[in-house]
């Protein structure tokens, strides 16, 4: 958590939406699960407020006057390492798909239920407050030019520090805790996401955004490879004789 957050397990969210209604019945769903909320109804003032006094967490409206959700995560990802829930009235794909390529860590599609959520943002904030455990590991990954610390939440590559989400350097945690098996969506979905069940796109748009930042060639994949018809494996080894094919990337 955040050198502002409340004690005692409390989380501080800002809850960042222009419609009222919803604002009012999201606060105080979350406000009866034990944590401290903050509203802000429009983009400048949720930046405004994030700026002043972190947020654990940011529960945020994709259809925002002036400044709409997407910059606004952009510019809160900018600032710092923030988990995101994006609210979106729409159910196209793609708007679901940009939300989590600009840094959202989860989303929820509006009509949703309040109780639903509260579950979403309860589950991220358990990833996000791995790091603070008493019992967190302390064992550092590595792989390749890789290098994942879990108990500090840093991640490098060739020595330089990446700049991973929350649910990126889960991702990444976990393909390097399990090298060379075959992992399907909906597992990685359960163990990365905490999911048994949600939008499996979640999954190949991170691992395609991963894949940018770890992969020499992120079109030609050598470390996260897709597995046809099952899912994906992590591949360390990068002294593979190439036989002559490519492998396609999904998404």
């Amino acid at each position: 958590m955040s050198e502002h957050s409340v004690p005692a397990g409390r989380a501080r969210i800002l809850v960042v939406d222009d419609d009222p209604t919803v604002a009012e019945v999201v606060t105080g769903y979350l406000e009866r699960s034990g944590h401290a909320v903050e509203h802000a109804a429009d983009g400048p003032d949720a930046l405004t407020r994030a700026g002043e006094r972190r947020p654990d967490l940011v529960v945020l409206d994709l259809m925002l006057p002036g400044l709409d959700g997407l910059e606004v995560c952009r510019r809160l990802r900018e600032a710092g390492p923030v988990p995101v829930i994006m609210l979106t009235a729409r159910g196209e794909e793609e708007d679901r798909i940009t939300g989590l390529e600009v840094g959202a860590d989860d989303y929820v599609t509006k009509p949703f239920s309040p109780r639903e959520l509260v579950l979403r943002v309860e589950s991220v904030l358990r990833r996000s407050r791995a790091a603070d455990a008493p019992d967190a590991p302390r064992t550092v990954l590595r792989a390749a030019d890789l290098t994942v610390d879990p108990a500090t939440r840093r991640a490098t590559r060739a020595g330089g520090e990446l700049a991973l989400t929350l649910r990126e350097f889960d991702l990444l945690s976990y393909f390097l805790e399990h090298p060379g098996a075959a992992h399907t969506r909906e597992e990685l979905m359960r163990s990365v996401w905490g999911w048994d069940f949600g939008d499996l796109s979640t999954v190949t748009v991170h691992v395609r955004r991963l894949r940018a930042k770890i992969e020499e060639d992120p079109a030609r994949p050598r470390l996260i490879r897709t597995v046809w018809g099952v899912g994906y494996r992590f591949e360390p080894r990068q002294d593979e004789e190439e036989d002559g094919t490519r492998e396609r990337t999904e998404g």
